[in-house]
């Protein structure tokens, strides 16, 4: 939905103006960028074909470019030599004109967003979504199906399930993705952001969840859409998906800063990097002990060709960087105990974000989006349950339910639960392909159930009762679940009504069209990051005004 009717961009009239602005100060066709990115996005809901849109732009793009390597019919297959190192083509149109003039090009550019509404991304029916507790264990389709969905079908979709009402905004995602990566000060490929909307859910607060926070908030990493305009307009193929798991990423040894793909980005998530990174190539190393030999294992990642292309950690100057889900721990360039994970879900304290492949039912991102209440119980009682040699030592034949309670140490409420998971659970096990912690953590809670109702009846009904399961069927179960971990009313994703389909859901509150963001349990002055230097960041919100305006590297990215 757009803000503005006059707007092809979803972020509204005042957005596009500043991304006009942005291309206006840059060494390419203004009129081209704005026109492809809207036609882009008219791909993506399928008002316009792939070969359509490849062909309107392909004279236009070659002039304008020496090149048109676009992802679309043969092009994509061309691909990377040819265009490799023509970065240097766009430094060079600013490196003659001084730097007085150079500094000044890039506080036009780097501007920073127009202050949008979180409400951009809103729909006008949010907070009306079916209730999970209805719809759980439906698939659900999510947005448009276009031609580019159909040659990318694929095995392994990497994206997140973002659990909005166990959020607290420690912003400890933030801090994790900027070390992990790197970044400047400033460069957030993650935000997390408070916010209140007055005409969805009556105004009131989100539920307070487990950890979570009474108010409404929202964490935006990139999307990783399968139907991504951005892609759609590079002409270099440097923004790109792989096709072994759908991550979208961008070469950096083939951007040339042209900017297209943040203009065809709904979502706000792109950054260009003006001045040299703070932290030189050579000094990249691993985090959170991962240790490396040399920089390229975990900025470079594998491709299906026997090819490495540099698309992780923060980007040289002169091309554009955002979020990556982290590739170089998809490929286990940092062990295999990471594949399937990203920094930020590993530093999340309340587990809120769950990583991983989206059509595989054994990972933690499906089962958080189809089983929350589940899934959160899980994650909230595994340090609770004993261990069957504990249950093994501390129990004997003659023990009933309340000499077991206190021989154990443990209260009919842990019991309630797990036997509540055990009734819902399908048993899948978490197979070998990946982290799939959820379904390893319910397996072992499962296994000491086991081994307690090899010594305690806790299906008797006078049990069942006192664990609060009815007679012990799934809707008893399941209704006990929600009693415990909260019963999320809303599961959606941004935009996606655009088609683009993203890869990220989000279960939670969903910003209408008038929510506005607000101040948050933390600002983001109180919280720092490490870098692979050693050097430590306070993190800052605003680009524009707390670092660009202070003349260090600046850069146009969405700041709410």
């Amino acid at each position: 939905m757009s803000t503005d009717d006059e707007s092809f961009h979803p972020l509204g009239s005042e957005w596009e103006d500043e991304l006009e602005e942005m291309l206006d100060d840059t060494e390419y066709d203004t009129e081209l960028g704005m026109k492809m990115a809207q036609d882009a996005m008219r791909v993506t809901k399928g008002e316009l074909s792939e070969a359509e849109f490849h062909e309107k732009y392909h004279e236009d793009v070659m002039e304008e470019f020496g090149e048109d390597n676009r992802p679309t019919a043969d092009a994509f297959e061309a691909a990377q030599e040819e265009a490799k190192g023509t970065v240097g083509r766009m430094l060079d149109k600013f490196s003659g004109d001084g730097e007085d003039t150079r500094r000044g090009a890039m506080k036009k550019m780097g501007a920073g967003a127009a202050a949008v509404g979180l409400g951009a991304w809103g729909t006008a029916e949010a907070g009306s979504q079916q209730s999970i507790a209805e719809a759980e264990g439906e698939e659900g389709g999510h947005g448009g199906h276009t031609e580019a969905q159909e040659v990318h079908e694929r095995d392994t979709q990497w994206g997140m399930t973002i659990d909005l009402e166990r959020c607290d905004g420690c912003l400890s995602c933030m801090t994790a993705c900027a070390s992990e990566n790197d970044l400047d000060q400033g460069v957030n490929w993650m935000y997390v952001m408070a916010f209140e909307d007055e005409l969805t859910a009556g105004g009131s607060p989100a539920p307070d969840v487990m950890g979570g926070v009474e108010q409404n908030m929202l964490v935006r990493p990139c999307q990783h859409c399968t139907d991504a305009p951005c892609e759609k307009v590079c002409p270099t193929t440097a923004r790109h998906t792989r096709d072994k798991d759908g991550l979208v990423l961008t070469d950096y040894d083939v951007c040339i800063g042209c900017r297209y793909c943040q203009v065809a980005c709904p979502y706000g998530v792109n950054y260009f990097q003006w001045d040299e990174p703070d932290v030189a190539h050579e000094d990249i190393t691993g985090h959170d002990g991962a240790e490396v030999d040399d920089p390229k294992e975990i900025t470079h990642a594998e491709y299906e060709n026997g090819e490495d292309r540099w698309v992780d950690s923060r980007s040289p100057r002169g091309t554009m960087s955002k979020c990556t889900m982290c590739p170089s721990m998809q490929d286990g360039q940092q062990g295999e105990e990471r594949v399937g994970t990203t920094a930020c879900e590993r530093a999340c304290p309340p587990d809120a974000i769950q990583f991983g492949n989206v059509k595989s039912e054994r990972s933690d991102a499906y089962q958080h989006r189809e089983h929350p209440s589940k899934s959160r119980a899980i994650i909230d009682i595994s340090y609770s349950v004993p261990s069957v040699d504990e249950i093994d030592e501390a129990l004997s034949d003659d023990d009933d339910f309340e000499s077991a309670l206190e021989a154990l140490e443990i209260d009919s409420e842990l019991v309630s639960v797990m036997k509540a998971i055990d009734i819902v659970s399908e048993r899948l096990g978490p197979g070998d392909e990946e982290n799939n912690s959820i379904l390893e953590t319910e397996q072992s809670i499962l296994e000491s159930l086991d081994a307690l109702e090899e010594y305690v009846d806790l299906e008797s009904e006078e049990v069942l009762s006192e664990l609060r399961l009815g007679d012990g069927e799934e809707d008893d179960a399941g209704s006990r679940l929600r009693e415990y971990a909260g019963n999320p009313s809303n599961k959606f994703k941004l935009l996606e009504d655009i088609g683009t389909n993203p890869n990220i859901t989000y279960i939670g509150q969903e910003p209408g069209p008038e929510a506005h963001q607000v101040e948050g349990p933390n600002s983001y002055g109180d919280v720092t990051y490490t870098r692979s230097d050693g050097s430590e960041v306070a993190m800052v919100d605003n680009r524009k005004e707390d670092v660009l305006d202070e003349g260090t590297v600046g850069d146009a990215g969405v700041s709410l």
